[in-house]
């Protein structure tokens, strides 16, 4: 029997509470069934966001009614999942289904935050997508599909130009204005980079007001500003399963390998400043990641669940 619109709608918010449920238990570990679950429908992620925003804001209304206990130890949880309290985020959840939260008082902005690991797929509408890489977190608005703001991690924006109304990218300080584009962009602490596969972005147009071109890539440097050439392949190749590295320093290969792997890897005695150039396909690393070292011709060794890269 056909389902009307409003039958899928429920179906959706009902999958989508039972998602919330599943991904706020510290033991999760079904990420694919989940990122399929995602992409399958652009309302599954919108319906996921909004109940987790509702979550949140829930959970706020419950805190404030349970007594603080300055002398209670605060826990610091070991991986960027949400992670919730089980009595807490069950009154929320009462909360968000009984009032209607999650329908109603979702704030404007909405975080989307990916595991290392695991790649999702925002679609915006009207023809523009942001691809969001594994251990990343971005923030969109409800009010206004022209707009994100970078907070951590790497994106593939394809967008639909619309010169009335161009699409903006906020990285820290930074500000980004497409020009009819494909582009990525990345942002690690003080570190920034926009590599265009097609099209044009407009970096900073109020200050520097740098135009960046398809096949180039503007990244921050020590020494300032530095524009220089990138093969189309490599913009948002992490997506293919493929990461490439030209005199990148150790630090930020063992950052790339983390996010693009799901398996934690970090750089070992003075080696962060070590220059590493290579392309690596993401898969056979997943599968022995002792085979990196002869891949990039570094020293790898383990040390409990993380992979050291370097020399100790």
């Amino acid at each position: 029997m056909a389902i009307d619109d409003s039958g899928q709608e429920a179906a959706i918010r009902k999958e989508a509470l039972d998602w919330a449920v599943r991904t706020g238990d510290a033991a999760f570990a079904d990420w694919e069934a989940f990122t399929a679950w995602l992409e399958r429908d652009p309302r599954h992620a919108q319906a996921y966001d909004t109940v987790m925003a509702a979550i949140g804001d829930a959970a706020e209304v419950v805190r404030g009614a349970t007594p603080a206990n300055d002398d209670a130890p605060i826990a610091v949880a070991p991986a960027p999942q949400r992670h919730w309290l089980g009595g807490l985020v069950a009154m929320a959840l009462i909360l968000v289904v009984g009032l209607g939260l999650w329908r109603v008082n979702a704030p404007d902005f909405y975080t989307v935050e990916t595991a290392p690991g695991v790649m999702r797929t925002v679609d915006l509408g009207s023809g523009t997508q942001v691809a969001v890489a594994g251990g990343s977190r971005i923030e969109f608005d409800r009010r206004d599909p022209r707009y994100a703001n970078l907070e951590a991690g790497r994106a593939l924006f394809t967008v639909r130009h619309d010169e009335s109304d161009p699409f903006r990218v906020t990285v820290g300080a930074d500000t980004l204005i497409d020009v009819g584009t494909v582009f990525e962009v990345r942002y690690d602490d003080a570190a920034f980079s926009v590599a265009v596969l097609e099209g044009a972005v407009q970096f900073n147009p109020d200050g520097a007001n740098v135009h960046v071109a398809a096949g180039q890539q503007l990244a921050r440097t020590a020494s300032g500003l530095q524009l220089s050439p990138i093969a189309g392949a490599q913009v948002g190749e992490w997506r293919e399963g493929r990461l490439t590295f030209e005199g990148q320093p150790l630090s930020a290969v063992a950052r790339d390998l983390t996010r693009a792997t799901g398996i934690a890897f970090a750089v070992a005695g003075k080696s962060a400043a070590q220059p590493v150039s290579g392309s690596i396909l993401v898969d056979p690393v997943r599968k022995d990641p002792a085979s990196l070292g002869p891949m990039l011709g570094v020293a790898i060794t383990r040390k409990g669940e993380v992979w050291m890269l370097g020399t100790p």
